[in-house]
């Protein structure tokens, strides 16, 4: 195959690929401009009531949607242009809100209270995932042989487990009379309930996500450690240099490629946390901004779905996930002109 060929070949390869990529993006997008509203139509309706020795009948004027041939209710498509994300971000409240320093009256709006849980659970579990995935590396590493094996299957555990099923079983172990929360009534000698206030429920959210991922981050980190130029840490042990050192000038700068590549995952895959909201049925007190497009979505009492709401509660997840990676990108990107590998 030659090179002309080949380009024939691959150009449209690539072209099918981005569309495909981009088509559910660009649907999304445009959803958000447009809201589906069902046509309604006003009917006399005729009610009468027994009666001796007369009926008593009332004419009344109801509103009921109307169906079409094929029993379906007719919809019509309107263009809204941006009020679906003034709906959703209600800038009118918020900036009064802001302006009165009332931030509990900001976090009332539900796109405001998922963005504060969403931005605190993705950045405060970033350097624990971070720190714990490298103390297991590093510990690992420097085990015997003949324990590595067992020490690897068991920290790999939470990160095999399903989440749903992971972040129940964490649940189970505190919600009621669980073993967790017996113990500590038990040691506090007092009455504790963890999922009677919002706060518990947050941080064992956040203790679950810790649990559940730092082991790819160990994996990641353990293969990196096998690389470190071993020379180079020999110099260093002669040179004087204590464990933390070594580990503070030689390991960590070894393996930054790695923390930027695991902090990029991260943070795309918390900003997006959808699980733990519902393994934690944490709905009366926190939600995510992944789950208030769930909610949107979701039916109501007469089936009407808010899907440019929806949409555009999607669109600003988005962009807020790039707004995260912007920095770690341009760093990657610097490093790559630099020729770091």
């Amino acid at each position: 195959m030659n090179a002309k060929t080949f380009a024939a070949f691959v150009g449209p390869s690539i072209f099918l690929m981005l569309l495909f990529i981009a088509a559910p993006l660009i649907s999304v997008f445009m959803q958000s401009f447009y809201i589906t509203q069902p046509v309604f139509e006003t009917v006399q309706v005729e009610t009468c009531t027994p009666g001796f020795p007369n009926q008593t009948c009332v004419t009344e004027e109801k509103v009921q949607p109307v169906l079409g041939e094929d029993g379906k209710v007719v919809t019509t498509v309107k263009y809204v242009g941006l009020e679906s994300y003034v709906n959703v971000l209600e800038p009118d409240r918020a900036w009064a809100a802001l302006k009165a320093l009332d931030f509990g009256a900001l976090l009332t709006i539900d796109f405001w209270k998922a963005l504060r849980f969403t931005l605190t659970f993705t950045l405060v579990t970033l350097p624990l995932v971070i720190g714990v995935g490298l103390a297991i590396a590093v510990t690992v590493n420097n085990a015997t042989r003949m324990i590595r094996g067992p020490i690897i299957f068991i920290s790999l555990l939470p990160f095999i487990i399903t989440p749903v099923i992971g972040a129940l079983s964490i649940r189970w172990l505190f919600i009621g009379d669980g073993i967790m929360t017996a113990f500590l009534e038990w040691w506090l000698a007092r009455d504790i309930s963890m999922f009677a206030q919002g706060w518990t429920i947050e941080l064992l959210m956040m203790f679950y996500r810790v649990w559940h991922v730092a082991p790819f981050a160990f994996v990641v980190f353990y293969a990196g450690l096998q690389t470190v130029n071993q020379d180079t840490l020999e110099s260093a042990v002669i040179d004087g240099a204590s464990r933390w050192e070594r580990l503070r000038y030689v390991v960590i700068p070894h393996l930054m490629p790695l923390i930027v590549f695991i902090s990029l995952i991260h943070l795309m895959d918390s900003y997006r946390v959808f699980e733990e909201i519902v393994g934690f049925s944490s709905q009366a007190y926190r939600i995510s901004l992944q789950w208030l497009t769930y909610d949107l979505l979701t039916p109501d009492d007469s089936g009407n779905r808010s899907i440019s709401r929806a949409s555009a509660s999607a669109m600003l997840t988005m962009i807020g996930i790039v707004v995260l990676l912007v920095p770690l990108l341009r760093k990657t990107w610097r490093d790559h002109k630099g020729g770091r590998v």
